[in-house]
């Protein structure tokens, strides 16, 4: 479960605003490249929260110039609000969460919310409840350690209860250990989030899962040097082939070097499609090796 953050009870009830948190966020205080270290911003993300007014401010300043910042900067869904754009080893933002009723849900669905789909995080980030009885969480926790992280992949999952983000609550979540499957809310709430973003945040993955079975149901990142591989393979360019081959060698992150080998596997045909899938099926890298044997066994029995 993830890491419950309760106030000291010597911690200075105050309100802070949105300035006075990024002040110090960008001071050397601030360390969120390690758990402890994004646990040090617990009691300024909590005075900021005591701030009831601060994100209706920033919602009215951002209505007011057609939300130009938030087009400009805003890398998520409509679901998040950036407070600040981004300045390289931590984000700041607001999350809101629609109840079933709420007309937002009743036009779309839950599925942009990703309520009811056990999912962890490719980065820590530390979270409080700002307005709401917030959304549900059923938790599960895993170990990192010796996952390859290949769709359909078995990982032993241990269930640790649900709870949820009421108003002044917080949570830390670690990265690519927590699992939640988030519940709606009983009426719209909003979290606040501190997530730390530190270099080569673009390659950590993140996994949604099959907690029935235990297993990895599918990976849910991609970078997009990836998918530009993928399309430069894909329309022939032998270069494209020639660079593929290298990533699939040498590239220093698993999840493009099984997109090139994917890629060069699905660019083949017949037998020469065959014989990649079988060298790759005895690799020692996880992540291609369990490709390469799905992809074999789709051959033989698909």
């Amino acid at each position: 479960m993830p890491r419950l953050i309760t106030p000291p009870a010597d911690e200075e009830a105050r309100a802070i605003d949105l300035d006075a948190l990024v002040d110090w966020c960008e001071s050397p205080a601030f360390d969120p490249s390690c758990e402890d270290g994004l646990a040090a911003a617990a009691p300024m993300l909590r005075a900021l929260a005591r701030n009831r007014h601060f994100l209706a401010d920033a919602a009215v300043a951002e209505l007011k110039t057609r939300c130009a910042d938030q087009r400009r900067f805003n890398p998520y869904s409509a679901q998040v609000m950036l407070l600040r754009p981004p300045g390289g080893k931590y984000v700041l933002r607001a999350a809101f969460w629609p109840a079933v009723t709420d007309h937002v849900v009743r036009a779309s669905g839950t599925a942009p919310f990703l309520y009811h789909v056990p999912h962890d995080h490719g980065f820590d980030f530390l979270t409080i409840g700002y307005l709401g009885p917030g959304y549900g969480s059923d938790y599960h926790v895993y170990d990192p350690a010796g996952v390859a992280g290949a769709d359909g992949e078995q990982v032993p999952l241990r269930f640790t209860g649900r709870s949820w983000l009421s108003e002044g609550r917080m949570l830390l979540y670690r990265a690519n250990r927590d699992i939640h499957a988030q519940l709606p809310p009983e009426r719209l709430s909003v979290s606040l989030n501190i997530l730390a973003s530190p270099a080569g945040q673009g390659w950590r993955r993140q996994y949604r899962f099959d907690t029935d079975r235990g297993a990895i149901a599918q990976g849910m990142t991609i970078a997009s040097a990836q998918m530009l591989l993928e399309l430069a393979v894909g329309c022939g360019d032998g270069d494209a082939l020639d660079l593929a081959d290298q990533f699939a060698r040498h590239h220093p992150h698993d999840a493009m070097r099984l997109t090139a080998w994917s890629a060069i596997g699905d660019s083949l045909a017949g037998d020469a499609r065959l014989t990649h899938w079988d060298a790759g099926a005895s690799s020692d890298h996880g992540l291609i090796r369990a490709a390469s044997r799905r992809a074999l066994a789709s051959l033989h029995y698909g």
